[in-house]
């Protein structure tokens, strides 16, 4: 699909406006039931935790952005995982890469070993080291493409080819390139999971989570989950998710050029001793990176020399803001240690690579010059 005609599909969606009314923009079906017809045929729509037309509208949209077959819509991205996670039996094992988002690793660690699932770290950044570490229960290798928080690139296709001859299926995160830059199903992915609360929603105000995938029988079994668990997003929500998703391409386009800018500007800076981007051609993982995906998006973390305090370069941002979330219009910046991978032992945190001096910034849509500033300020303030 060249890029024209995905900046065309993300306007026009999967379904374009409403055949009953003409409305150009997908209505929101604000209803838990409908009117049932002839006893003993199956209408298509009975309730909306099975099935909505405006959630439904959303998950053809996602299918084929992803060049996939079925789509799902939760209330949040993790409510999506833990999903996927249901495809699995006692005894099984999940492999995970060195650094992932840690509300995944406190659902694998807290809960999810209380059903008998287990996971372990995986190298997928070292094929031959990651071969060895399948076992007969291993039976899937979740995936991060950059990683949360370290910016870590995996090869798609040779994870899934090695991951397929193990017997095990690839579940991989896309939520920071989104389809716009990656779509790992046409790589040998078997499912492709989404925060869509990030980049895809892009406006800091709907929680939700997609997925896709093209087995068939796959998605028989995971459309039972999804009516049994019910996670299920809300017809509005997904009408603010489809909206989101016609700007897709304008707002991954302008954060993706000012978080290369504000790569290069650190790297130039004594604030920083590493950036962590694979749009930075120094960076490890960049030609793998431009081999499987035509952008880095818009996420950078980089490690704060210790003569800046920590504490202080947070509290003097005025442009950025401190939160853990990122994709938005907004500019954020997340310490990870304390935010959003607070939930991870700190001695697993170092063994990731997560330092207490690691700083995570989503750059949004402002003027470039005022994050510059903006950052140059809280180095400033916060040197010691």
């Amino acid at each position: 699909m060249t890029k024209e005609k995905f900046e065309t599909l993300l306007v026009h969606g999967a379904r374009c406006g409403d055949d009953l009314s003409g409305s150009l923009t997908v209505p929101i079906y604000q209803t838990t039931t409908y009117r049932q017809g002839e006893l003993g045929v199956e209408p298509p729509y009975d309730y909306s935790r099975s099935v909505n037309p405006t959630r439904r509208a959303l998950e053809r949209q996602i299918a084929v952005m992803e060049e996939g077959r079925h789509g799902f819509a939760f209330s949040s991205g993790m409510a999506a995982i833990t999903a996927l996670f249901f495809l699995f039996e006692s005894g099984d094992e999940i492999l995970i890469p060195k650094d992932l988002y840690g509300g995944t690793f406190r659902l694998l660690d807290s809960h999810l070993k209380s059903f008998g699932v287990s996971w372990r770290v995986a190298d997928t950044g070292d094929l031959t080291a990651f071969e060895r570490a399948f076992a007969d229960r291993t039976k899937a290798v979740l995936l991060e493409t950059p990683t949360n928080p370290l910016m870590r690139v995996s090869d798609i296709a040779e994870v899934s080819r090695i991951a397929h001859r193990n017997g095990a299926l690839v579940i991989a995160d896309n939520t920071f390139l989104t389809p716009y830059f990656q779509r790992p199903l046409t790589l040998g992915a078997d499912i492709v999971v989404h925060s869509a609360t990030k980049y895809l929603s892009g406006h800091n105000d709907v929680l939700s989570g997609l997925v896709v995938m093209n087995s068939d029988q796959l998605a028989e079994r995971f459309l039972a989950i999804q009516k049994s668990t019910g996670g299920v997003l809300s017809p509005f929500d997904s009408y603010l998710l489809i909206r989101g998703i016609k700007t897709l391409a304008l707002r991954m386009d302008r954060e993706t050029e000012g978080a290369l800018s504000v790569a290069r500007w650190l790297e130039r800076h004594n604030g920083a001793d590493r950036v962590y981007y694979p749009g930075l051609e120094s960076d490890p993982g960049h030609s793998l990176q431009s081999k499987q995906a035509s952008g880095s998006g818009a996420l950078l973390s980089f490690d704060l020399n210790e003569k800046y305090d920590i504490k202080t370069f947070f509290s003097a941002l005025r442009v950025i803001t401190p939160a853990e979330s990122l994709g938005s219009i907004e500019s954020m910046a997340c310490h990870p240690a304390t935010m959003s991978h607070a939930s991870i032992p700190p001695e697993m945190r170092a063994e990731m690579g997560i330092s207490e001096r690691l700083v995570r910034l989503a750059i949004g849509v402002e003027g470039l010059e005022d994050i510059e500033e903006d950052l140059e300020l809280a180095f400033k303030s916060s040197l010691r």
